[in-house]
Parts: structure tokens; sequence; C-alpha cells
């Protein structure tokens, strides 16, 4: 109880504050802007979290992760477009009640739900912390160790239909979250001699290279508004509350589904809001208007999905197991701020748990708040061409990126990042798992080093570790058995339940597919051979790592051959372009400077480019000068000077 209290007299504090709002603006932000979504958010945050204390960082992540799901709304209503996999259920009823002049009822509707949701949610994480301790509290390295490899499990529910693509890439990000030292000897691996690797690779890197910078660069070729046309608010603020409290019920159970659905790693937000559209239709005496703009179906997948946020917390605070991408990115969250995940989190940090919890629901209230106070002004913000965005949001992702290291590497490593982030989204390769591989490395690298430290060979016999390696037998084997079931069903089915059921998915490859198993294999190999004469404990996680790797890699290329498969172009030359101009903007911040590069280049940028006036253009050039100065003196960043950032920053002090 005490800790409990003080947690709450933390997050009512104005620094706890502050840094929680700023959290939830950047949220909303995120969440309007369809395809950027939480993993990329969250990576954006993940430089300001140096030096910060832990309570206040993980407030800051918690109130971004917390209202996506709010943000997201305004798109889902006002233009039919999800701004994430967790509102398309949303668009179903709310955008034809915008369409008929009531979006402002849906929009209140959903917020309001969004909120309650939110906290019922911190409520169930509470109960669940309360429960588990107990079982964490017995845990050892041994079974600790095979949570995290439950936690790869996730990958069968990530792959989108191709286990073997999720198995390789996630394999590959734990052989790249080994590079570096082994926590075991201290022997160096697969650095090639390169100074900046000899510490591993920075999770911010990999974070931004793989989602941020990619989505960036992916809306930039679309170059267009989020709204096409404009799309009034109408009326009925005060109905859409009036319909959430007439459908109280509705909201509580919808919240509590989407929070034990949270739980679940690998299932979240995308399908959720689906479970909880369909419970609505069926527990619904008219249905009629579904579809057709029915106000209950906005607030059954509203109150879930923001419960559901609150859910994936469940595994990953408790267990280390993230349950998503975002969650993978929270959980590398904590680690920088020095925060270990598991029996901690319920033994020497309950207080940062209960923190956690309280900045949840307040963040969802708060969320709530601000979409409701500035429903218009914000939904103007889906007019502005992403054009606009692009050098404000750049400069932000290079300055979050130059925090990792400070060094010339940081951008370079970047752009290759970048570069794999791009090919493996136009070959629909799943990113997450090569994120969640690469944030559980550290720790199941430890873990399995302790565990033949303090058990030998006999670890794997403990029941706790038999009944872990159980899960992930049946994470990864039940997705495929329930497939083939559901293929061997509908072969037996009739005409009429053929035509109704959904078209199996065309299998494609293009030349990014290619590339990227060919990289992989390069890699793998290239990491076998320079760990084989290394130490015992030094290569034996990187061999289970290469093992992976190069078992899925055959596995693809074995598929690819043996079933029926179209050649398709992944079109990425554009996107590559880009980031060939991004190595560019890079050395043209060792060679001139970063402050001077990112004025000259946001300038050009928004005149040639963005077509933006001369007015509009130099203003926001000149705002973001002032931006990275006012930053760099409070966070005493030193930015690469180059040959003109010191005459610059030299005149700036002259005027100021």
């Amino acid at each position: 109880m005490i800790e409990f209290l003080s947690a709450l007299d933390q997050i009512l504090s104005i620094g706890h504050l502050t840094y929680l709002i700023t959290g939830v603006l950047v949220g909303l932000v995120v969440g309007i802007i369809p395809g950027l979504g939480g993993i990329a958010g969250m990576s954006l945050l993940l430089p300001f979290l140096y030096g910060m204390e832990p309570s206040v960082g993980l407030g800051m992540l918690m109130g971004l992760v917390a209202v996506i799901p709010t943000g997201d709304t305004f798109t889902s209503v006002l233009m039919g477009i999800p701004g994430s996999s967790s509102s398309q259920a949303t668009v179903m009823d709310g955008f034809p009640l915008a369409k008929k002049g009531q979006a402002a009822r849906a929009l209140s509707a959903a917020f309001l739900s969004s909120m309650i949701g939110g906290v019922v949610g911190a409520i169930v994480l509470s109960v669940f912390i309360l429960v588990a301790r107990p079982v964490v509290l017995a845990f050892s390295s041994a079974e600790l160790f095979m949570l995290t490899l439950l936690g790869l499990s996730v990958v069968a529910a990530l792959s989108g239909g191709n286990l073997y693509k999720g198995l390789a890439a996630c394999g590959f990000g734990l052989l790249v979250g080994t590079i570096g030292g082994a926590p075991a000897t201290g022997e160096f691996r697969f650095t090639l001699d390169i100074d900046y690797l000899y510490d591993g690779i920075p999770l911010v890197i990999v974070g931004l290279g793989i989602f941020a910078l990619p989505e960036i660069v992916s809306l930039l070729v679309k170059d267009t508004a989020i709204a096409s046309s404009k799309n009034t608010l109408g009326h009925g603020l005060g109905q859409g509350f009036k319909d959430v409290f007439a459908n109280l019920p509705l909201v509580g159970k919808s919240s509590v589904f989407g929070s034990l659905i949270g739980a679940i790693p690998g299932l979240g937000g995308s399908v959720v809001d689906w479970m909880t559209y369909s419970f609505a239709l069926n527990s619904s005496k008219d249905t009629s208007q579904f579809g057709k703009g029915e106000i209950r179906g906005v607030i059954a997948p509203e109150s879930a999905n923001n419960a559901c946020a609150s859910g994936s917390m469940i595994p990953t605070i408790l267990f280390g197991v993230p349950g998503s991408g975002s969650a993978a990115v929270f959980l590398g969250g904590m680690l920088l701020l020095g925060i270990q995940p598991g029996v901690s989190m319920i033994s020497t940090h309950l207080d940062l748990t209960y923190t956690i919890i309280w900045s949840l629901a307040m963040a969802n209230i708060l969320g709530a708040i601000f979409c409701i106070c500035f429903t218009r002004p914000i939904s103007l913000l889906t007019y502005i061409k992403f054009s606009i965005l692009t050098p404000i949001i750049l400069t932000l992702i290079l300055f979050a990126a130059y925090q990792a290291t400070r060094s010339l590497g940081d951008f370079i490593l970047l752009g290759v990042v970048a570069s794999l982030g791009i090919m493996m989204k136009g070959a629909n390769w799943p990113r997450p798992a090569f994120l969640i591989g690469f944030v559980l490395s550290s720790g199941a690298e430890n873990y399995f080093f302790q565990s033949i430290q303090f058990y030998g060979a006999s670890w794997f016999t403990r029941p706790g570790v038999i009944i872990i390696a159980a899960l992930i037998v049946i994470g990864f084997v039940l997705p495929p058995v329930l497939k083939k079931r559901k293929q061997a069903k509908l072969a037996d089915a009739s005409d009429a339940e053929k035509a109704v059921a959904p078209a199996e998915e065309k299998q494609t490859l293009s030349f990014a597919d290619l590339a990227i198993v060919g990289i992989f294999a390069i890699c793998g190999g290239y990491a076998l051979f320079d760990v084989w004469d290394m130490a015992k404990l030094t290569k034996s996680f990187p061999i289970i790592a290469i093992a992976i790797v190069l078992f899925s890699v055959v596995m693809v290329i074995f598929k690819a051959v043996r079933e029926k498969h179209q050649m398709v172009a992944a079109e990425l030359t554009p996107n590559l372009v880009y980031i060939a101009g991004f190595f560019g903007i890079a050395y043209g911040y060792y060679l001139f400077g970063f402050i001077c590069t990112t004025f000259v280049f946001s300038l050009v940028f928004l005149r040639l480019i963005a077509k933006a006036s001369y007015l509009k253009s130099s203003t926001i050039a000149v705002c973001l000068v002032i931006f990275l100065v006012t930053l760099g003196r409070v966070m005493h960043v030193d930015y690469p000077e180059g040959m003109f950032d010191l005459y610059l920053l030299d005149a700036i002090r002259l005027i100021v």
C-alpha cells in the first residue's frame, strides 16, 4: 500500500506530469498519422531517456503508448482510414456516422469509451500483479531464460502466415543483439574490427532504422495529406457521452475482454477490435444499423483497444515477454533506464510498477480530455501534406539517433538498418519479429549463462522449465496445425461456404525477398566462421541464433521452390533513393555542421519538394534551428560543428 500511494504522489509531481503530457501529445500525433505507428513513435522518445529518472521516463513512454489508440480515432471516423491496426473496426460505423453529419457524436463516444477502457485496463494490470507476484518470485534464472524464449514464440503470431520468415527475422535480431562483448567471457564477437561495434548496436538505432525511417520514407513517397477532402465534425458531441453511459455494460465487458486479450503475447490490437465489434453485433437486438452508423459499433472496439494496450504490459513487466513490437520497444526503454523486467518489478521496483499503472490511467484520462477539448484543431492536422512534416520528423529522428553514441557511426548504422527495414517492409517480412529478437537477445544470453553456471546441464529438467518449454512448443506448433485444419475444413465445405470464405493469400516472391535471404545467409555464415574457435561460453548463444537463421533461410528457399508463387516487383527504388539522400545529409552534418545542414536542408526541401511558400519554409527552418539549439543546451548535447556551426552558434550567442 505504501508503494501504491508513493507512486500516486510521484505521478502528481510537476516534473512527472510534464513528461507524461509530452508523451501523450506525441502519442496523439503519432496516432493521427496512419502508418507511423507506436513502434516508430516510441523509438523517437528512447534517446530522451538517457540520464532521466526511471519513473519519469517510464511515465513518458506510458503516456505515448496509452493514447495512440485514442488519437487514431480521428482518421478512422473523419476519413474512413484506420490510424492503426487497432482501429480498423471503428471505421465500420464511425465513418458512416461522419457521413451522416454525426462525426462529433462518434468521436466523443469513442474518446469517452477509450478513457474508460484504459482505466479498466490499468485496474486489471494491478490485479494481475497481486495475483502473479508469488509465482514470479519463485522463478530462477533457468525459468527466466525459458520465458525469454517464450517471448520469441510470439513470432509465430507475428509472421503474417510465413513462420519461417518470422523465425529468420527473429534469429537475425538475436544474432545482431550479440554483436560486441560476450557477457560471460568478455570476448568480442562480429565487430569486423570497427571500433563503433565493440559496445554493440544501440537499441535506439535499431528501433529508428527498422521502423521509423522506413515509415517516414514510405509516407514521403506517397506525399499526400491524410485527408483528401474536408469532412465536417457535425453535431452530437453531448449525445456521444449519453450513448456511452447508456451502454456501460458493453463498455465494461469490452474493456475487460480487451485487457485479457492484450495479455496474450502475439494477439493484441489487430484482432481485439474485431472480436469486440462482433460481440456488440451479436449481443444487439437490432443489428440492421451495423455498418451504416451504429454507435455501439464504435463504443465496443474503442473500449477494447485502449484496454488492450494496458493488458500488453502484463507479460512485458512481469515476465519480460513483449507481446508486440511496441511492447518490445518499451522493454528496451526499461533496459535503457537500468530496469530489469520480471522479478525485480514486483520486489525491489514495486513502486515503479505502480507508477506505470498510475501513468497508464492518467494518460488515458488526459488523452481523452485533450481530444474532447481540442477536437477541431487536432483534426486540422489531417489536412497537412506529409512532405511539410518531413523535415521536422527527420530532424527529430537524426537528433534521436545521434544521442545513441554521439558519433558519425550512429548516422551510418541508422542508414544501413533503415535499408534493411525498407526491404523487409517492401517484401512483407515481419519487422516486429526482428525487433523482438534483438531486444530479448541480451537478457536471454545472460539468463542462459547463469542457468549453466548455477545448475549445470540439469537446468532443463526443472519443472518450471519443462512447463514453459511445452508452452513454447504449443506456440509454434498450434498456429500451423489450426491453419491446416481450417484449409481441410474449407476443402470439405460446400460450394456456397467456399464462396463466402476469404480467398487464400497468393504467394509472391520479389527481388527484395532474394536480397534479404542472401543477407541473412551471408551474415549467418560469417558469424559461424567468426565464433567457431572462440570459448564455449562465448559462442554457445550466438550459435543458437545462427542455427535459427540458417535453418529458417533454408526453409524459406525450400518453400519458395516447392510452392507456386508469382514474381512481383517490390518497387523500392524511390525509397532507396531517399535513403541514399539520407547518407548525403548525414555526411553534410559532419562536413558543414549539424545545425547549418539542418537549416539548409529544411529550407531547400520545403521550398523545392514540398512546394511551400518562402515564408513558411524559412519559418519552419528557423524554428528547427531554435529547437535544436535549445535542446542542445538543456540536454548538454555537443552537435558536430563542421565548418560553419561554430560561427552560427557564436552569432546566436551575440543575439541571445
